[in-house]
């Protein structure tokens, strides 16, 4: 007897995607950013926009508006506190997402699969949250931004056990890379902690790695960063990820490691330095030593790098962009270890103190 005929069961539907931006000045790339994001090739129906700005003064907000008012899927709300673990945290409490992603108002997305591959990167994978490689080589670079993505690129340039510039797909331990998150691991392990100004993502990430989860990674939902455009900056960015080291370690003492505080034993052999020489003539040339063995390992380095870049005219901005990373993150260590400043000093009001593990409250629409 012949096996009567069944319709097929209809499709799953798409998982809802909400993507969120934290955001404050970010008036030269937000627009760029949203309209790569508006123009993926996911239902729209399924997928948000929620951009968290932390008080903008450069016209930020009225872009967002504006690209808002014709897009029904984007959303701008307020930050009051204006750092990104607090937005974020804005955007995740007005959530709608089955899956969260984070994405930052200053890099380029020129994959309009890409909500598509994130779906298919959880679905196939079963992990509780995905993470991404994050290269900082975008479209009209100067030489300086090239010099700062290629020295990043390399292992004197970030953290050796990031992932974030591998290439290899795999399940990975999510500290340096996790961005995009099912809804139910904010509901396991709270919010972002907004005591960070930096290294939030890593400290919730840890908190995550702690709670068994698991973290896959693929190179599929790769972003470009815009490198920061001076070395001021750079160096400034840098000083703030060594401060949130600093907090991530008073927080999760585990979390110590030698290679995260190189950098500042850096930074205190170059203050200390001279200082020894002038007191013996034997420490001046354990110095000396000491800076020329670092210039000869950050040239050939630079050599190296430029040499694979194909572009000679990098080697020296590349050696120049060691050095600001390296003082940076060194003094930023340092600046956290001997200022332990009272965190509710930041905030005025009890209203406006952060919370540490996800106790909620709610932001109004901008």
């Amino acid at each position: 007897m012949a096996e009567q005929w069944q319709e097929p069961a209809p499709p799953a539907p798409l998982p809802f995607i909400s993507v969120i931006v934290p955001v404050r000045n970010e008036s030269a790339f937000i627009r760029n950013t949203l309209n790569q994001l508006l123009a993926q090739k996911y239902d729209r129906d399924r997928y948000e926009i929620l951009v968290a700005d932390g008080g903008s003064t450069d016209g930020t907000p009225g872009i967002v508006r504006d690209l808002a008012s014709r897009h029904e899927n984007l959303h701008l709300l307020t930050n009051r506190k204006k750092w990104s673990s607090a937005g974020r945290n804005v955007a995740i409490e007005r959530a709608r997402g089955d899956i969260l992603v984070i994405v930052d108002g200053h890099c380029e997305i020129n994959n309009r699969n890409y909500l598509q591959e994130l779906a298919s990167a959880f679905a196939r994978s079963g992990a509780e949250c995905v993470g991404r490689p994050q290269p900082l080589k975008v479209q009209g670079a100067t030489t300086l931004q090239k010099a700062i993505a290629t020295a990043r690129s390399s292992p004197l340039g970030h953290h050796p056990q990031s992932y974030i510039y591998s290439a290899v797909e795999r399940y990975v331990e999510p500290q340096s890379v996790a961005v995009a998150y099912r809804r139910e691991v904010f509901e396991k392990i709270g919010l972002f902690d907004e005591s960070f100004d930096a290294c939030e993502d890593v400290e919730l990430n840890h908190r995550i790695a702690r709670a068994g989860m698991r973290c896959f990674f693929t190179p599929s939902v790769a972003v470009r960063y815009h490198p920061r455009s001076t070395l001021k900056g750079l160096f400034l960015q840098m000083a703030r990820y060594g401060r949130g080291r600093v907090r991530l370690l008073r927080k999760h003492p585990e979390t110590f490691t030698l290679t995260g505080f190189v950098p500042a034993v850096f930074v205190l052999g170059l203050g200390a330095g001279p200082l020894l020489a002038a007191l013996s003539a034997a420490w001046g040339a354990l110095y000396a030593a000491a800076v020329l063995v670092y210039l000869l390992i950050i040239g050939a380095e630079s050599g190296r790098l430029a040499l694979r870049e194909r572009s000679f005219a990098l080697w020296p901005w590349i050696a120049v962009t060691f050095v600001a990373i390296h003082t940076g993150a060194g003094c930023g260590i340092i600046q956290e270890l001997v200022r332990r400043r009272d965190e509710r000093q930041k905030w005025q009001g009890e209203e406006l103190w952060p919370h540490k593990d996800g106790k909620r409250r709610e932001e109004a629409l901008v």
